[in-house]
């Protein structure tokens, strides 16, 4: 059973243990019967069944306080259990993200309660094929028609995409050059000049897709925040769910810290446990550090937005970074302690490698991570 004891460092209240208490016992009697042959329809399945049973109401937020910390550690604790619940989940809360904090009362009304109750899905449309990172040279434009704009370009790399009911979408306005002439929309998927270009394939099932906008004409009210403004709604939204992104990948490296201590406590080598080797119990020190230490990064970040900070960035890069990293680690260390049945397809270990490696390149690659970290300490800056 994953260690618990965090739950107790002055980073939570009460009514974060009761959460993650009662979570970890729905995911257990709930998770283990998805069906992932249909990644599709599983994620949609996931969807609907944390919307049904009240998981969902914590991905967004009417009154535009999000609180990151119940956001990690439902990203936590359904990583542990399942890779593509967490994956339902995280894309609720960021696909909707911008809404959320910036959004109209009648975006908030419209489609809010529907994401929380799983009956739609979100997805947050930012990357473009020669962009990635560098969201300040997207090149996607939406023009000015009447009372409302026409959008024309192509977003690629976007979880949901395919199977996502609203697409919130990052366009060039033009009210300026670089960061500071995008804007954000919300666009449902159904709207005409919308299409999937591609479905991509990854090494751990997703819905991706890649999007193309032909003459996608939306209202006017499909504006989220200010003309402009949408590269600071694009950063504010990161800056809430990319320690989220830390905490998934912690609940990975539990779960195969986990099925590390499993393993070499019921193998035997000559006689004895694998536990009583020397160098497998420093493998398990390593893997339990790395564990700690990640976790305090994830939390103080997500600690520090609750308690008011602006921006987290510095902190919530830190987190992402670190968190990712050595997950990796700690799961390479997991399949490497399990030998052959490591790579055997289909083992938790081997699932677990292949999905942690998609975390060290979403919301912002690791070398971004480096980036902002030290650009920020070059600065003296902490936010």
């Amino acid at each position: 059973m994953a260690d618990r004891s965090f739950l107790d460092w002055p980073f939570f209240e009460a009514r974060h243990r009761d959460l993650a208490a009662a979570l970890d016992e729905w995911a257990t009697a709930n998770l283990e019967k998805v069906d992932h042959a249909d990644t599709d329809q599983a994620c949609r399945d996931l969807v609907a069944a944390l919307g049904r049973d009240g998981w969902l109401t914590h991905s967004g937020a009417p009154d535009g306080k999000l609180d990151v910390r119940t956001l990690c550690l439902i990203r936590e604790t359904l990583a542990r259990h399942d890779g593509l619940a967490d994956f339902a989940f995280a894309m609720q809360g960021l696909g909707t993200g911008a809404i959320s904090l910036f959004g109209t009362e009648a975006q908030k009304a419209e489609w809010l309660p529907k994401t929380r109750a799983g009956e739609a899905i979100s997805a947050f449309a930012l990357t473009e094929p020669q962009s990635g990172s560098d969201v300040a040279n997207s090149t996607m434009t939406a023009t000015r028609d009447g009372n409302g704009f026409v959008l024309d370009g192509e977003k690629t790399w976007i979880s949901n995409g395919g199977i996502a009911d609203l697409y919130t979408v990052f366009a060039r306005t033009g009210e300026a050059p670089g960061a500071r002439g995008l804007s954000a929309f919300v666009v449902p998927a159904d709207t005409a000049g919308l299409h999937v270009a591609e479905r991509l394939d990854t090494i751990a099932p997703h819905p991706l897709a890649t999007l193309r906008f032909d003459g996608c004409r939306v209202a006017g009210d499909a504006l989220i925040g200010a003309p402009g403004a949408g590269f600071k709604i694009a950063m504010s939204v990161l800056d809430v769910f990319r320690p989220t992104v830390a905490a998934a990948a912690l609940g990975f490296a539990r779960r195969a810290l986990d099925e590390a201590v499993a393993r070499v406590t019921s193998r035997h080598v000559q006689g004895a446990p694998l536990a009583d080797l020397q160098m497998v119990q420093g493998h398990i020190a390593d893997m339990a550090v790395d564990i700690d230490a990640a976790a305090l990064l994830v939390y103080r970040a997500a600690w520090a937005k609750d308690m008011g900070a602006p921006r987290i960035t510095r902190e919530a890069a830190m987190a992402k970074l670190f968190a990712t990293d050595r997950a990796q680690s700690v799961i390479d260390k997991a399949v490497q302690l399990h030998g052959g049945d490591g790579v055997r397809s289909g083992e938790t270990v081997e699932r677990l490698y292949r999905e942690i490696r998609a975390l060290r390149i979403y919301e912002g690659a690791s070398d971004v991570q480096r980036v902002i970290i030290a650009r920020q300490t070059l600065d003296g800056q902490k936010g």
